[in-house]
C-alpha cells in the first residue's frame, strides 16, 4: 500500500522541492527551538503536555527542535509545498508495571521517549482549491480556536502526526448556483500507526488487548453559510476509522487468542460507507466521529462571537443522539484589534450519558433467545477489538480524557471516559512586544461503564503563559509556562517549561 512506502521517499521529495524553491526565488521557513521543561510529578502537568502534537509528556525535558517548510501559497492556481521537523533530546522516564507469565509475578520497568525522532516530513500540491498531501504532518481542529480551546474531539492536535495521504479542499468553497450563500469543506485521508512498539513497551500483559499495526482513515465535511454576512452558521461531521493489523488477547497473563485482519483495498471501501464483517461480527473496523454545529455573528466594529458543539458518536447509536447532552459545548469570543483581551473561550464537556450503561446486541451471544437490543455503552475512545483512540500513548481527539499513557499499571484502555467538567481560556497584549495566554479547567471521573470506580477522582488545572518577542531581533521569541494539576486525577503536580526559538526565511537565490 502507498502508506508503507519507506521514509526515503519523503527526503528525497524535500530535498528536490527545496532545489525547485531556490531556483523560483520562492522564500523557505526555517525555525529552530530550544524546550526545556522541569516538574515534580511523573508527568509534565496537563496544560503544558496537552494540544502539544505529543512533543512534551514526561516531566523533565531537554529537546532541540529543527523545522523547514513551503506552505502552499494560495494565491495562484497551481502551488506545492513541503516540511520536515526533527527533535532530539532527553525525556525523563516513567515507571510502568507488567507481569510475567513464567514467575507469575508483576515487575516495574522504565520507558521514556526516543531520543530522535522526525515530527513532521511531508510533501503537497495544490490546484485550484483542491490539496494532496503525503506524509507525516500535524493537524488540528478546522471548527475551534486550538490555541484557547480544550480540544477538538477527533483531531485535536494532542498526539504525534499519523504518516498518511490527506486530499480534500484547502478551505471552504462556494457551491456553484447558491452565489455564495453555501460553502463546502471536506477531506479524506489514509494512514498507518506508526506506534506499535509504543505499546509493546508499555503494556503489561496481563489483561485486555494490544493490537499493532493497524491503520487509519479520518473523513470530514462541512456546510457553512455565507461568512462575509454579520451571522454565518456551519453544520458538519468528522468520522475516523481504525482498521487492518492484528489483536493479541490476554487474560490472567496468558495470550489465549490472536485475530489478524486485512488492510486491502477492499477494507479501505469498506471505511469510507461500514460495512458488516462475517469476520468481526460488526461493520468492519472500530468507527466513531463527531456531528460539529456553530453560529458566527460578528459585531460592527468586526468584534465576533461564537457559539458551538460537538456532539460525539461510537456507534449507532450515538449517530442517532441517544447519548444526551454528551459533547463538547462552547462559547467563543474574538476581539478585532489587538489589546488586553485577545480572546477568550468558555467550554463545558459531559461524556457521562454514553447512550445508558447497557449494552446487548443478539451478534455477541449466538443462539440467544433474547432478539430485543440495548444499544447502549459506547465506551468512548476505548473497543473490544483495537487499541484505543490514541498514538504514542497520547489521545488524538480530546486530552480532557486522561489518555492510556497515564496508567502506570500498564492497562491500554481509557480508564476514564466517564468524565465532566468545564474549561476555559484567555489571551490578549501585554505591550506589543508582550503576550499572555491563561487556561484552567475543572473536571470529575467516575471510570468507565463497565467498569466503574468505587469513588470518583477529580482534578484542577491550571496553566499561565507569557510570550516575548524582543523588537530589535526579529524572529527571535521566548515562551514560559507555569502551571499546576491539583487532585486524585494526575496527582499534585506543579511544573514550568521554557521554549526559545528563532523563525527565519531563506531567500537564497532571491537578488
Amino acid at each position: 500500500m502507498i502508506i508503507n512506502k519507506p521514509i526515503r521517499i519523503f527526503a528525497i521529495i524535500i530535498a528536490s522541492s527545496i532545489f525547485a524553491s531556490l531556483n523560483a526565488e520562492v522564500p523557505i521557513n526555517y525555525k529552530g527551538a530550544v524546550i526545556g521543561t522541569l516538574s515534580n510529578g511523573d508527568f509534565a502537568p496537563y496544560y503544558i503536555s496537552s494540544l502539544n502534537h505529543g512533543i512534551i509528556t514526561q516531566s523533565d525535558n531537554a529537546l532541540f527542535r529543527a523545522s523547514i517548510w513551503k506552505p502552499l501559497s494560495t494565491d495562484t492556481r497551481f502551488s506545492y509545498g513541503f516540511g520536515g521537523d526533527f527533535i532530539t533530546g532527553y525525556g525523563s522516564s516513567v515507571d510502568y508495571m507488567r507481569y510475567n507469565s513464567s514467575t507469575k509475578e508483576w515487575y516495574s520497568h522504565s520507558e521514556h521517549p526516543a531520543y530522535v525522532w522526525i515530527q513532521q516530513l511531508y510533501g503537497e500540491i495544490k490546484y485550484r482549491g483542491v490539496f494532496i498531501t503525503y506524509g507525516l504532518k500535524e493537524h488540528e481542529s478546522k471548527m475551534l480556536n486550538n490555541s484557547l480551546s480544550s480540544g477538538d474531539l477527533i483531531e485535536s492536535g494532542n498526539s504525534r502526526p499519523i504518516p498518511e495521504l490527506r486530499a480534500g479542499f484547502i478551505d471552504y468553497q462556494n457551491v456553484p448556483f447558491t452565489k455564495k450563500w453555501l460553502q463546502i469543506a471536506g477531506e479524506i485521508s489514509y494512514g498507518k500507526f506508526t506506534d506499535s512498539s509504543w505499546w509493546r513497551k508499555h503494556y503489561n500483559y496481563f489483561n485486555s488487548h494490544i493490537a499493532q499495526y493497524t491503520c487509519y482513515s479520518y473523513k470530514r465535511f462541512s456546510f457553512r453559510s455565507n461568512p462575509e454576512k454579520p451571522f454565518s452558521a456551519s453544520l458538519g461531521a468528522q468520522a475516523v476509522a481504525i482498521f487492518g493489523g492484528h489483536t493479541d488477547y490476554y487474560k490472567d497473563g496468558e495470550l489465549y487468542k490472536t485475530e489478524y485482519r486485512t488492510n486491502g483495498i477492499k477494507d479501505m471501501f469498506d471505511m469510507l460507507i461500514p460495512l458488516k464483517s462475517e469476520k468481526e461480527g460488526f461493520v468492519a473496523g472500530n468507527h466513531l466521529g463527531t456531528w460539529d454545529l456553530m453560529a458566527r455573528y460578528r459585531f460592527k466594529n468586526n468584534d465576533e462571537i461564537k457559539a458551538y458543539v460537538e456532539w460525539p458518536w461510537e456507534d449507532g447509536s450515538g449517530i442517532g443522539k441517544l447519548n444526551g447532552f454528551d459533547g463538547l459545548w462552547g462559547i467563543e469570543y474574538q476581539r478585532a484589534e489587538k489589546g488586553w483581551l485577545n480572546g477568550a473561550v468558555i467550554e463545558y464537556l459531559d461524556f457521562t450519558n454514553q447512550s445508558g450503561p447497557l449494552h446487548w446486541a443478539t451478534g455477541d451471544s449466538p443462539g440467544t433467545t433474547l432478539n430485543d437490543e440495548a444499544t447502549g455503552g459506547d465506551e468512548y475512545y476505548n473497543n473490544a477489538f483495537y487499541n484505543p483512540y490514541a498514538h504514542y500513548g497520547m489521545s488524538i481527539g480530546t486530552p480532557f480524557l486522561p489518555a492510556p499513557i497515564y496508567n502506570l499499571d500498564g492497562y491500554p484502555q481509557y480508564i476514564d471516559n466517564l468524565v465532566r467538567g468545564f474549561h476555559v481560556g484567555v489571551m490578549g497584549n501585554i505591550n506589543k512586544d508582550l503576550e499572555y495566554r491563561v487556561l484552567g479547567g475543572y473536571r470529575k471521573a467516575w471510570g468507565d461503564g463497565r467498569i466503574p470506580r468505587v469513588e470518583a477522582v477529580e482534578n484542577t488545572s491550571v496553566m499561565a503563559e507569557i510570550n516575548y518577542s524582543p523588537p530589535k531581533i526579529k524572529g527571535l521569541a521566548v515562551k514560559a509556562q507555569v502551571a499546576f494539576d491539583q487532585g486524585s486525577m494526575y496527582g499534585n503536580n506543579f511544573g514550568t517549561c521554557v521554549t526559545v526559538s528563532y523563525n527565519g526565511l531563506l531567500n537564497i537565490g532571491k537578488k
